[in-house]
């Protein structure tokens, strides 16, 4: 990512690569994957840098939006009627989908899932899981208003609270504060479910002293040519032997190609290599200043 803001875009790359399916391109007018009956819609949500992503396991997080495409009725109309009214627009959407989805593949029925995705800011851990998509029943569901004073420069807003009625869980909020959208509630699998996926893609710590990091091909290429190799020693040498008489102003920003591969590093040669360049955003960035640095050597 080389620092820009992780999009949408991005992960439906991602996904269609690791697939092996076609990427049409992203657009957040239509499903995000559609291919031969399968049709995912992908929800992302930043989660925080510290701790691990997988303390999310096991609890409940709001998505700031499902869908803008729905009307909401009058706060005076009674609030189960407007609960039936927006599941049931939200519903339509859901079929509309599933019909656009139908059309790729000849299946009886197509495969629909809403995949969701915690992202750390610092782009180092990532959680991944997959549910079935379903049109909502308003008979499993009560609603209620809940309104927001006006207090200093925020306006005052109405929101339409959707509970669970099994089990009594909020499951979505429906608000106009910032335009109409849905707000679904969705539950975060425990870590040892089978369909829960956890990758790390910076500094993944290996056990036994050292750190695997994801450099593109091409800084692998350059790192193995001028070094005769990258097996962890080697290039864990190198780092070690290059911060002893590193210059900071000798660091310089380059350009990146697409495809990656992992490097093992001791742990030692990584933190030099972190002290050595500070202001790196990933760790494509931090090997790509060390091989700068070799080539000035």
């Amino acid at each position: 990512m080389m620092g820009r803001k992780f999009e949408e875009g991005d992960w439906a790359e991602v996904y269609s690569e690791a697939k092996s399916i076609p990427l049409y391109g992203w657009s957040n007018l239509n499903i995000d994957i559609m291919y031969k009956g399968l049709g995912v819609e992908h929800k992302m949500l930043c989660y925080r840098s510290k701790p691990r992503v997988t303390e999310a396991c096991g609890s409940t997080l709001m998505h700031p939006a499902a869908t803008r495409s729905i009307r909401v009725p009058d706060p005076d109309t009674d609030p189960q009627d407007a609960m039936r009214d927006i599941l049931g627009q939200y519903g339509d959407l859901i079929d509309q989908r599933r019909a656009k989805v139908q059309e790729t593949s000849r299946r009886a029925k197509p495969d629909m899932r809403t995949g969701w995705l915690l992202w750390q800011e610092s782009l180092r851990e990532f959680l991944y899981f997959e549910e079935e998509m379903l049109r909502p029943d308003p008979a499993d569901y009560y609603a209620e208003w809940s309104s927001r004073g006006a207090g200093g420069a925020r306006k005052g807003s109405t929101s339409l609270w959707i509970y669970e009625r099994e089990t009594g869980r909020k499951r979505y909020s429906v608000t106009t504060s910032a335009g109409a959208k849905i707000q679904p509630y969705f539950d975060v699998p425990p870590p040892n479910d089978p369909n829960l996926y956890v990758f790390t893609v910076q500094a993944e710590e290996m056990g036994g002293g050292r750190v695997r990091i994801w450099v593109t091909e091409a800084t692998a290429h350059d790192l193995r040519r001028m070094l005769g190799g990258l097996d962890a020693k080697t290039i864990s040498s190198a780092i070690i032997d290059a911060s002893k008489v590193f210059n900071a102003d000798e660091a310089a920003k380059v350009t990146v190609s697409r495809a990656a591969e992992p490097i093992v590093l001791e742990a030692s040669a990584y933190a030099a290599l972190q002290a050595m360049f500070p202001g790196s955003v990933s760790d494509e960035h931090l090997a790509q200043l060390f091989v700068q640095y070799l080539h000035t050597a």
